[in-house]
């Protein structure tokens, strides 16, 4: 699978993480190509006199409905990297995301989670992450999560790391984490469709809020407008899932 075009000139825990994830997905996963609207696969524009550009990779799984790869970058001044899974409302599954932000050779946001599309994560998921609680006391500098950030999960991973050591304990926490999920995934049977109402019902509210972010909101309504932004928003970063099929009543007896 080939890089990203735009990797080389980011910052190196995000082209790292970048190539961790594609290579995870390609190993265990069967990819298949998602399609994108043409113009908003990669995207050039101008903010406060500096280049944007936006590139995305996108897939499709037997139990996912989506898989989004995007990296980003304003001149020096910013660079992300954001990631998401969306399993198929069939799959009982939670989603998988993690972001990235930066500037100027420093990275001052990360954040990595399972988060659940239920009440709760399923109990195997809970029984692998609770060891891994310990590894937030690693971080110096831990970051809180927004209001709107209810959707996450106790195992959320939300820090500022600091210098190389701390970079790599990202790295290799959100490699566990892609890894088990992966893993998992490939495992899973389908729900039954009341469960499938349930799943389409958390997806919807975990793609709320997350269209709640108003610093991304910011970022693109600078350099695209309003109308583009909702469109991009809600096309190819939080897409809502396909409502759950109806289950068939039983036909009724005439007198």
């Amino acid at each position: 699978m080939s890089a990203i075009s735009i990797q080389d000139r980011q910052h190196p825990l995000i082209g790292r993480l970048a190539n961790r994830i594609l290579e995870i997905w390609e190993a265990h996963l069967e990819l298949s190509p998602y399609r994108l609207p043409e113009d908003l696969g990669y995207i050039e524009g101008k903010l406060e006199g500096e280049r944007l550009t936006i590139e995305n990779r996108c897939f499709q799984t037997p139990q996912f409905r989506k898989l989004h790869l995007e990296l980003a970058r304003v001149g020096e001044s910013l660079e992300i990297l954001h990631c998401v899974m969306f399993p198929k409302p069939s799959y009982d599954l939670p989603v998988f995301g993690c972001d990235l932000v930066g500037g100027r050779g420093q990275i001052s946001a990360a954040i990595a989670d399972l988060s659940p599309v239920e009440a709760q994560l399923p109990a195997e998921y809970q029984s692998q992450l609770n060891p891994w609680l310990k590894r937030q006391a690693a971080f110096s500098q831990q970051r809180q999560l927004p209001q709107w950030g209810n959707i996450f999960s106790p195992y959320c991973l939300f820090v500022r790391p600091i210098g190389p050591g701390e970079e790599q304990l990202f790295l290799d926490a959100t490699t566990a984490y892609l890894e088990f999920h992966c893993g998992r995934a490939s495992a899973s049977q389908p729900v039954d469709r009341e469960q499938q109402a349930n799943i389409v019902a958390g997806q919807q509210r975990y793609c709320d809020r997350q269209q709640q972010n108003d610093k991304t909101r910011r970022v693109l309504e600078k350099a695209f407008g309003k109308q583009w932004t909702d469109r991009y928003i809600s096309t190819v970063l939080f897409d809502s899932p396909d409502p759950a099929p109806q289950s068939q009543s039983s036909p009724r007896s005439t007198p």
